[in-house]
């Protein structure tokens, strides 16, 4: 189905960071597409395309997905979408694509391959789905336990070189990795989870990407809707969502998780801002206090989701507010995991 582009502000509107030192400059949010494929429950396939067009006339430039997410369901999406969008805004945007994950017919998950030759069969497969000539980020979801990272990136950096792939990009690593993986070629960004309840990378991630002049996408900013402000502790879930199955979402977990929106809550409404606006807002602000760059990737599936992330960008949060906002969601106050145990095991960056 087409959809026709919303009309909204000028593009000129948003501001904008560069990712890292090497890589583009992208509108200061990212739009982050995953949910409009998979995970969460079902989606409306006219709305997700609506809110992609909104984002691009709202000035989003930098469109995030994976080509796991549904099976190449969200790349096809993203390639419809720019196809019915104006040619400007088609221009303008840059896409970000994870890859590795191996699925099941099912939809299970099996582990992650980053061997050169696979890179390179998916970057293939990719550029078919999105019906695009290159790549502008390309990063592997996940550490392949089994091929020096070295490998991964050099494979990624041939494809550069090649004209398919503009910039290197890493996903869910830690420090050392980063290093390993710097000294094969120039990283672009990292995307990882960071929120307010998901601040483990302020220790030694941050500061290395800092020092490397490495961008962070944050993905996860509202940890999944939990402190979005929307999420209620009565909410039921479909048996395809993700969440029923996340810690942070289970029981007396999510009972504690809610009292901390709440507490954030009467912060937001005395800035005249959303708890979502909020959360959003102080992740846009700890580029410039950490001295990072600093790209939120917000995952709307709604225009009327969008706009309200859009708001964060007009909410301006002192160092009063920001100390205000940690001592009401101070550093490690979520109960449980962001992931299953099973999925945690995965992540280079929390090892």
């Amino acid at each position: 189905m087409t959809t026709t582009p919303s009309t909204t502000p000028a593009p000129d509107r948003l501001p904008t960071r560069r990712l890292g030192a090497t890589g583009p400059r992208v509108s200061a949010l990212g739009l982050g597409c995953m949910g409009m494929s998979a995970l969460y429950g079902e989606s409306d396939r006219a709305e997700s395309i609506a809110t992609i067009h909104a984002a691009l006339d709202a000035g989003v430039t930098l469109l995030d997905t994976g080509d796991f997410y549904g099976m190449g369901h969200n790349e096809l999406l993203i390639a419809e979408a720019l196809r019915t969008a104006p040619a400007a805004a088609r221009e303008r945007a840059l896409t970000s694509v994870k890859f590795g994950a191996l699925r099941t017919v099912e939809g299970g998950f099996t582990g992650y391959d980053g061997r050169p030759a696979a890179v390179k069969n998916f970057a293939a497969y990719s550029l078919q789905r999105l019906g695009a000539d290159h790549i502008d980020v390309y990063r592997i979801a996940r550490v392949d336990p089994d091929v020096p990272i070295e490998e991964t990136v050099g494979a990624i950096a041939e494809l550069v070189e090649a004209g398919h792939v503009r910039h290197v990009g890493l996903s869910e690593v830690g420090a050392d990795t980063l290093r390993r993986a710097a000294t094969v070629t120039p990283i672009s960004d990292l995307q990882i989870e960071y929120s307010l309840i998901s601040r483990s990378i302020e220790e030694k991630i941050l500061p290395t990407a800092r020092e490397l002049g490495i961008g962070i996408t944050a993905y996860g900013v509202l940890s999944r809707g939990l402190i979005s402000g929307h999420f209620t502790r009565d909410r039921e879930l479909a048996p395809d969502d993700f969440r029923g199955m996340s810690p942070r979402f289970q029981g007396e977990n999510l009972r504690r998780n809610l009292d901390l929106v709440d507490r954030l809550r009467a912060l937001a409404e005395a800035k005249g801002a959303s708890v979502a606006q909020i959360a959003v807002a102080w992740v846009l602000a700890q580029g410039e206090r950490r001295g990072a760059d600093v790209v939120p990737l917000v995952g709307a599936r709604r225009r009327d989701r969008l706009a309200e992330a859009l708001g964060a960008l007009d909410v301006v949060l002192d160092a009063a507010d920001l100390a205000a906002i940690e001592e009401a969601v101070p550093a490690g106050a979520a109960a449980g995991e962001r992931y299953p145990a099973a999925q945690m095991a995965h992540l280079d960056s929390e090892r």
